[in-house]
C-alpha cells in the first residue's frame, strides 16, 4: 500500500527544540533533512544569533536619488556568492542615514528572505556604500573569531544551508523566511584552520571574477576606441524637426522619442566607420524557428534574469518540457549570442557557452549569429553604447515595449575589422576562462564544507 512512498517516523518527544510552530507536515521531515540534522549534530552546531547581528532593511517608503552613490540592494543582488549592484536603485542619503542598522559594511552577508528565499552573498567594498530593502536580511558576524565570513557564505550556499532554509520557509501565496528563523540557522562548529582554507578559496574566486570583469571592460574600451566613439558625445537636444517624408512616411513612427537627435548621431557615426557598415539583417542571421519541447524530456531554460552584467549566463532553470512556460521556445547552441528584445532589459545580452549548448531560451531574446563577425565581438558590440541606443530607439509598444523583428534587422551595424575581432575575442575568452575558474573554486569550497560536515575530522 505504501510502496514507492518515502516515510519518516518521528516521535512527538523528538520534535526539534527550535520547531516552535510544532510543524508536523511530512515535507518538514523528509529523510534528507533528518539525515542532515544528524550530520550537523554529530559535529556540533551553534545558532547564528549567538555569533551575529541580524536585521532586515527599510520597511515602507524609501526615496530614490539618481545622484546618490548609495545602492539599495534587493533579493536579485544576493545571487552568486558575491553581492552586486545590477539594477540596484540609488538610494537617497537621508534613508541610509535613518537606517544605519541595515547599512552594509565590508564582509557582511546578505540573504533574501522573500520570493527567492535563500539567495545569499558576501558584501565586498565594490558594492559599498549600500543598504538593503525589507526582503533582505543583513548578517554581521561578531568580532569573536569563531566564524569567518567567507566560510559562512559557503556554508549557507552549500546543500546543508540551502536545505535548512528551504525546509524552514513558510507562507501561503509567497514563501518567506522570518528574521527569527534566520537567527536560528544552525552553524557547524568546524575548526578555524579549516575555515581559513575555505576563506582562501573564496577570495581566490573573487579575485578571478574581478580580473574577468576587468578583461571584459578592456574589450568594451577597445571596441569603442576602434569605433572612434570614446570621448565623443551625441546631440542630446530634446527637440528635432522633420518633414513628413523624412519621418512617418519613411519609418511609420510618429512618437517624438524615436526622433531624438542622438539616435541619428549614433547611426551616422556607425555608417562612417572605416571598416564599413550594413544592416543587421545582412550581417547576422536570426534563429526564429520555434522548438517544441517534449513533455517528459529535461531541458535547461534561460530567461532574462539569468543574464549577468558581463554577458555571461549565470544559471538556468532545469525542468521537464511539460513544466516549461510557453515562451521557452528558442533552441540555442554554442557561440550563439542572445539579445533581449525588451526595453528595460536591453543590456541582457549573452554569449552561449558549451555549458548551455542545446538549452532553451525565452522568445524575449533574439538568437543571433554571423558568418563575418565572431560571437565575442557580437556580444561586446550589442552591449556597446551605440548599439544599445539604437536598440532602444527601435522599441515600440504599449504595455510591453520591445523592439520588433523588422526594426531589429534594419539596425545599422559596423563591419568590425578582422584583426580587431581577434583582439576582442582574446579578451572575452580570457574573461570567460577566469569566470569558469572562479565557478569551479566556489564549487570546490562548497564540496569541502559538505564533506567536512558529512565526515567530520577525527
Amino acid at each position: 500500500m505504501l510502496e514507492g512512498l518515502e516515510i519518516s517516523e518521528v516521535q512527538l518527544c523528538e520534535l526539534k527544540a527550535d520547531n516552535r510552530e510544532l510543524r508536523i507536515d511530512a515535507e518538514y521531515y523528509q529523510k534528507e533533512y533528518l539525515n542532515e540534522d544528524t550530520c550537523l549534530s554529530r559535529i556540533g552546531v551553534a545558532k547564528l544569533s549567538s555569533y551575529a547581528f541580524v536585521t532586515d532593511g527599510q520597511h515602507g517608503y524609501y526615496e530614490s536619488d539618481p545622484n546618490s552613490n548609495i545602492y539599495m540592494l534587493a533579493a536579485r543582488n544576493c545571487k552568486d556568492y558575491f553581492a552586486n549592484t545590477i539594477d540596484a536603485l540609488p538610494l537617497a542619503k537621508w534613508v541610509d542615514d535613518n537606517n544605519k542598522r541595515s547599512s552594509l559594511q565590508n564582509e557582511d552577508i546578505i540573504l533574501s528572505t522573500r520570493g527567492s528565499v535563500g539567495c545569499c552573498a558576501i558584501v565586498y567594498e565594490e558594492v559599498l556604500p549600500a543598504n538593503i530593502n525589507q526582503d533582505v536580511a543583513r548578517i554581521k558576524l561578531n568580532d569573536n573569531n569563531t566564524f569567518i565570513p567567507e566560510f559562512l557564505i559557503t556554508y549557507l550556499n552549500c546543500k546543508y544551508g540551502q536545505n535548512w532554509m528551504l525546509r524552514n520557509q513558510t507562507g501561503m501565496v509567497q514563501q518567506g523566511l522570518s528574521l527569527d528563523k534566520v537567527r536560528s540557522i544552525p552553524l557547524p562548529l568546524l575548526s578555524i584552520i579549516f575555515q581559513q582554507k575555505i576563506e582562501h578559496i573564496v577570495k581566490a574566486a573573487h579575485s578571478n571574477l574581478s580580473k574577468s570583469k576587468s578583461l571584459y571592460s578592456e574589450a568594451e574600451e577597445y571596441l569603442l576606441s576602434e569605433l572612434g566613439i570614446k570621448g565623443w558625445q551625441p546631440n542630446n537636444k530634446p527637440t528635432n524637426i522633420k518633414q513628413l517624408k523624412e519621418s512617418f512616411l519613411a519609418s511609420g513612427r510618429l512618437d517624438a522619442e524615436y526622433y531624438q537627435p542622438k539616435y541619428e548621431d549614433y547611426a551616422t557615426f556607425i555608417k562612417k566607420y572605416k571598416g564599413g557598415a550594413d544592416s543587421l539583417g545582412n550581417i547576422c542571421t536570426l534563429n526564429e524557428k520555434n522548438f517544441n519541447p517534449l513533455d517528459s524530456s529535461e531541458y535547461k531554460y534561460i530567461e532574462l534574469s539569468n543574464i549577468g552584467n558581463s554577458g555571461e549566463i549565470t544559471g538556468c532553470t532545469v525542468s521537464i518540457g511539460a513544466e516549461l512556460p510557453s515562451r521557452a521556445r528558442r533552441l540555442v547552441h554554442t557561440n550563439d549570442v542572445i539579445v533581449s528584445s525588451i526595453e528595460g532589459s536591453l543590456q541582457s545580452v549573452a554569449l552561449v557557452t558549451s555549458e548551455y549548448d542545446k538549452a532553451l531560451c525565452s522568445t524575449g531574446f533574439y538568437v543571433v549569429k554571423s558568418d563575418t563577425i565572431n560571437p565575442e565581438t557580437l556580444l561586446v558590440l550589442f552591449k556597446s553604447e551605440p548599439m544599445q541606443n539604437l536598440l532602444k530607439q527601435g522599441c515600440s509598444g504599449t504595455i510591453l515595449t520591445a523592439i520588433g523583428r523588422t526594426e531589429f534587422q534594419n539596425l545599422v551595424m559596423p563591419k568590425i575589422r578582422k584583426e580587431v575581432q581577434t583582439e576582442i575575442a582574446d579578451y572575452v575568452q580570457k574573461s570567460i576562462s577566469l569566470r569558469n575558474e572562479a565557478k569551479q573554486l566556489l564549487e570546490s569550497a562548497k564540496l569541502k564544507v559538505e564533506d567536512a560536515i558529512f565526515t567530520p575530522p577525527i
